[in-house]
């Protein structure tokens, strides 16, 4: 899709840009020419700055068009690496002819770690230079811009200019290593709604993602305005605070609609997300296996495609009518039709890696391993105690969403017995329903749990509130009758004055190994209870039977007997349930 200004461009220049999405580029090529020559061509049409980006293996990613000054930049989360380079060059014209960059452009290079800032000077129908910048060593404790050109069309050093990237990468990795250098953070006014719990939550959220908060309004109302979610006249209210305090960024504490977010962006005068995105931003900073950056990518597919917004039924050429009827799609519709397309082809490879995923699962039920799921809400200190129990070091941050992609680590308990132990990703509360459903698969790591260990943060002060969240949460996602133990966390800084909730919960501290003992040992007298070895007779009109007894248990010796299967197996609680009628 043509993000940016594209109103009153010509749906034949569209088109034309549009094809480039389909186009191959050599990767040995920095700059292609025929590239050049037609960013030239459409930028003299339209007298607009045009941007692409473009990867290391010679596709298009991203285009947007902008004002004859300026083009936004579309943020692509997902193809940055916090650690490395983003592996995007991002390529723009500069219509009036400065092919020089701009103290813009070497920002954004800066913020968004490209792999490398080119500008395209564009005047009279011809490039009169082309210049290229890449992240060069830290000097006075920032990254340093090194600079080539102006060069003439046709004369770009592709080599040269390619190997700079790696260097720049090294550069990039080894200074963050040591210096532990990162991007300027934004300046974040919060708007909610809700609740002082929900804009607290907020807080943390935009905290996490890197935002400095800087303001923060909490509005009684019982329903959000339809127009601007806060009013009209208290939007006008915060865009003197917007203007005042130089925020950077609006973040909304709701789901905004794709008119309620432009109203509210003209209205303020900055950008406005609302609290899905941030989730959903932080979740792309946080994926580190492909599948983890599928589910992201999977879900902002999802929340963004009934965001898309073209011209309307009055100008499309399938609405049906005199006048409209006739073969094309409107810009809306094309945009519609890549978005599914791409949202079906992250559905297939998710599928593809949650066979393999359940393949796994299959094993360590074959080879008689129980699994024991660590779920709560987000930071209730689940890779902490995951540590204190295994003795390995998963990553601990103070921070929502520090852990994305599922972690396994196999602990000892008591009695010479042993379990694998899954650190899952955290709930929140309104956890978009696309991270939901894109995250399934990851999530049936606690739905194929035996034993499910409810995490809560005891020492905050609306830890019954999150306990009931997750606890929803398990509900929809069909785990509410597994076997549950609730551990509450943090128990060396809180308050614990008051009757627990629930009164069997085990007061345990993860930093301090306070109730570690006890939990191993409850772990293991709940895992006993678990499995289950007994012998059955399976009727030969029951076969379904069988199959779930092959499926999710342990078969130790079958053998066909006049009256149906005769089956020696190690059952968990669910199949023992399923098969009590036929038990020996």
């Amino acid at each position: 899709m043509i993000q940016g200004n594209i109103d009153g461009i010509r749906e034949s220049l569209l088109n034309e840009l549009e094809k480039l999405y389909d186009a191959q580029f050599g990767r040995e090529d920095f700059l292609p020419d025929r590239l050049v020559n037609l960013l030239v061509r459409l930028t003299t049409q339209i007298n607009r700055e045009i941007m692409v980006y473009l990867t290391r293996d010679g596709e298009i990613i991203d285009i947007a068009i902008g004002s004859i000054e300026s083009v936004a930049l579309p943020e692509r989360h997902l193809r940055r690496n916090w650690e490395r380079l983003s592996g995007i060059r991002c390529i723009h014209t500069h219509p009036g002819g400065n092919s020089r960059l701009s103290d813009v452009d070497e920002q954004a290079l800066r913020l968004m770690r490209f792999d490398a800032m080119c500008a395209i000077g564009v005047v009279e129908g011809r490039c009169s230079g082309i210049s290229a910048a890449f992240l060069g060593p830290v000097e006075y404790g920032r990254l340093s811009i090194i600079t080539y050109g102006p060069v003439k069309p046709g004369r770009v050093p592709q080599g040269i200019w390619q190997n700079e990237i790696e260097l720049a990468d090294r550069r990039v990795e080894e200074a963050i290593k040591q210096l532990d250098i990162v991007e300027q953070a934004e300046k974040a006014m919060l708007i909610s709604i809700d609740s002082s719990q929900s804009m607290d939550e907020l807080n943390q959220l935009a905290t996490t993602a890197g935002a400095v908060v800087v303001a923060r309004s909490l509005q009684n109302r019982d329903r959000p305005d339809s127009a601007t979610y806060i009013g009209s006249g208290k939007a006008a209210e915060l865009a003197l605070d917007v203007q005042a305090l130089e925020v950077d960024l609006a973040i909304v504490d709701g789901e905004l609609t794709g008119a309620q977010q432009r109203n509210l962006e003209n209205a303020l005068g900055t950008r406005v997300i609302d609290r899905t995105t941030l989730i959903l931003d932080i979740f792309a900073r946080r994926a580190e296996s492909r599948e983890g950056k599928l589910q992201v990518e999977l879900a902002q597919m999802k929340y963004r495609l009934p965001r898309l917004m073209g011209l309307g039924t009055a100008m499309s050429r399938l609405g049906g009518g005199i006048g409209t009827r006739g073969p094309g799609e409107t810009r809306l519709e094309v945009d519609r039709r890549r978005a599914r397309k791409r949202i079906d082809d992250l559905t297939r490879e998710l599928e593809e890696l949650g066979k393999q995923r359940s393949m796994r699962r299959a094993r360590r039920k074959k080879a008689d391993q129980t699994i024991v799921a660590l779920v709560g809400y987000t930071n209730a200190g689940k890779s902490s105690l995951l540590n204190a129990l295994s003795g390995c070091d998963v990553l601990v941050e103070d921070k929502l969403f520090a852990t994305l992609d599922p972690v396994i680590r196999r602990i000892e308990l008591p009695d010479n017995g042993e379990c694998l132990l899954v650190d899952t990703v955290g709930f929140i509360k309104k956890l978009p329903h696309q991270l939901v459903e894109a995250f399934k698969s990851t999530l049936e790591e606690a739905l194929d749990a035996d034993l499910l260990i409810i995490v809560s943060d005891v020492a905050s002060r609306h830890y019954r509130q999150e306990r009931e969240v997750v606890l929803n949460v398990l509900r929809e996602l069909g785990a509410g009758d597994k076997p549950m133990l609730e551990a509450l966390n943090k128990a060396d800084i809180a308050d614990v004055s008051d009757e627990l909730e629930p009164k069997d919960a085990i007061l345990v501290s993860a930093v301090t190994g306070q109730g570690l003992d006890r939990l191993r040992g409850e772990i293991a007298k709940r895992v006993s209870s678990l499995k289950r070895h007994v012998s059955v007779v399976i009727p030969y009109d029951r076969g379904n039977l069988v199959n779930d007894i092959h499926t999710g248990g342990v078969v130790i010796s079958s053998e066909y007997a006049p009256e149906g299967v005769k089956m020696e197996i190690i059952a968990d609680s669910a199949l023992y349930r399923k098969i009590a009628d036929f038990i020996a």
